[in-house]
């Protein structure tokens, strides 16, 4: 197919933290360098979801004026806040006592939405060219030389063909293409099977995070609280977490973020992590906060968490990955957002210097060198044994991690590995079924109210992203062994068990998808 074709210097994928960081980083060096920026967005920060929590640091080093540039970082962390609950009851760990990993003096609840709203508009006053609304659909090459991005093409038909809207994607040339999709990126894993970039490193690991935005009631909220719950509704045996950060603005004063983390290698099949969610907030400390409130979002996204063991090797010929295309999350922090712009910093500054020396198309050692010299370094080492001990379980996982921080200081004379979440659920015969309770459309919801709050959205005649290797494996494997378990790892009821006859079969309700790459971690 002809393409039209443009030609860059530097061609950047994906408009999150990461990438925005380091198309900026790559103007302040030099002006000059042609920097093209895409993203699948209709617009920058379309598709990430509020609230987070942000450790300032690596935007201070990007940007030293960042107050007076008016980011919006508006609400400081006041208070942090550790509850232990079980069905009944919650007991919140002493300030005194709280790891220092859930610290988070002089930082900041955050929408991050926003803060890549203003990230992109800093990138465009620099002379970076975003394009919000396409997607990188393939890798270019140049024999075994990354050489950019083809972008999608748009107007396909549901049945594969061109419509009358057709358009091809276009041809995004660049001596160095840095890849940014965030977790789990479908060209970044078409690019460690080509380079074999994951020789020598452990498996990734992953959580499904979901999370709800919600207008809480005046007397409930409190700007700058930091709360993060562990145990009940999950059992000892499985990782996971709540969370709950209250900021806001003048448009929407009292605005909580509020979710749920969950580790990708619980093995019972029947456990289903939006349900725990909904659950989570159903524990008489928690629902008070919702009572007379609004839910105005939802999204789910899965969250890298192997840490330095899982980190591929991050370079190939004409490029690098960054952010969490990569890895870089800490996850005993429960932090990513300054990882990914500190990486994306580096590899800008390797990038620079190999268009200063003239080179181009070939593999920026110095960005892992750097990283290996960084402080991006130092904090992930320490942590990398947080997943590997939190999967012995909820309270031998945390007195051994503590033990780790506390009597290590994080650099224990051992790496403990890592194992593969899709291998680690049990036939659904082994495990106990789990009855949750039916949505009360208040407090509690159902998937198909949450995905329309979701801000995804799909064509009714466009092709199913969705494809099987093996289409016969759901009934012939997933459903006798596992009872199905798409069913309830999909945040959004996108796989569903019909039957046709006495057949059963998987039905693919594409047009719920948010995206979440759960699917393509956690099928057995």
């Amino acid at each position: 197919m002809e393409r039209e074709a443009m030609e860059f210097d530097v061609v950047v994928v994906g408009g999150g933290p990461a990438g925005l960081s380091a198309a900026i980083r790559l103007k302040q060096l030099d002006p000059g360098i042609n920097v093209c920026l895409i993203d699948k967005g209709a617009e920058i920060g379309a598709h990430i979801l509020s609230g987070a929590v942000m450790d300032p640091r690596a935007l201070t080093e990007l940007f030293p004026d960042w107050q007076e540039r008016n980011a919006p970082l508006d609400t400081p962390v006041t208070e942090d806040r550790l509850l232990f609950l079980s069905e009944k009851s919650a007991w919140a760990l002493p300030a005194a006592l709280l790891p220092a990993c859930f610290h988070n003096e002089g930082n900041y609840v955050i929408s991050l939405g926003e803060v890549c709203r203003w990230l992109g508009r800093e990138a465009e006053a620099l002379g970076v060219e975003v394009y919000a609304g396409f997607a990188g659909a393939d890798v270019l090459y140049d024999g075994d030389t990354v050489a950019g991005v083809i972008t999608g093409d748009m107007g396909i038909l549901k049945n594969g063909e061109p419509g009358p809207n057709f358009q091809p994607g276009m041809e995004l040339r660049a001596k160095y293409t840095l890849f940014a999709e965030g977790c789990r990126g479908h060209l970044g894993k078409r690019l460690e099977q080509r380079f074999n970039l994951r020789a020598g490193a452990g498996p990734q690991v992953y959580g499904i995070g979901i999370k709800e935005l919600w207008q809480v009631a005046p007397e409930r909220h409190r700007k700058g609280l930091v709360m993060h719950t562990a145990g009940w509704p999950l059992d000892n045996d499985t990782y996971g977490g709540g969370f709950c950060y209250h900021y806001g603005n003048e448009a929407q004063p009292h605005l909580v973020s509020f979710g749920l983390v969950v580790g990708l290698g619980y093995s019972n099949p029947w456990l289903s992590p939006f349900e725990e969610m909904q659950r989570l907030k159903t524990h008489p400390a928690l629902r008070p906060l919702f009572e007379g409130g609004t839910r105005l979002a939802y999204g789910a996204r899965a969250l890298v968490s192997g840490g330095l063991q899982a980190l591929p090797k991050l370079i190939f010929p004409g490029g690098a990955l960054i952010g969490d295309d990569a890895g870089f999350l800490v996850a005993s922090r429960i932090k990513g957002s300054h990882a990914a712009i500190k990486s994306g910093m580096l590899a800008a500054e390797a990038v620079a210097a190999a268009l200063a020396e003239g080179r181009s198309g070939d593999e920026l050692t110095a960005y892992p060198e750097a990283f290996r010299n960084s402080w991006l370094f130092d904090e992930l080492y320490r942590a990398r044994n947080f997943k590997p001990l939190m999967a012995k379980g909820l309270w031998k996982g945390s007195l051994l991690f503590g033990i780790d921080q506390q009597l290590f200081r994080g650099k224990a004379p051992w790496t403990l590995r890592l194992t593969a979440d899709h291998v680690k659920l049990k036939p659904a015969a082994q495990c106990p079924p789990i009855d949750y309770p039916k949505p009360d459309g208040v407090i509690t919801f159902d998937r198909l109210s949450s995905v329309f709050l979701s801000n995804t959205n799909h064509e009714e005649d466009q092709p199913c992203h969705l494809r099987l290797k093996d289409p016969d494996a759901p009934v012939r494997h997933n459903l006798p062994l596992y009872a199905a378990p798409e069913q309830r790892y999909c945040p959004a009821g996108v796989y569903e068990i019909v039957e046709e006859g006495s057949q059963p079969r998987l039905q693919i309700n594409a047009q719920n998808c948010v995206h979440c790459k759960t699917c393509d971690i956690k099928d057995p």
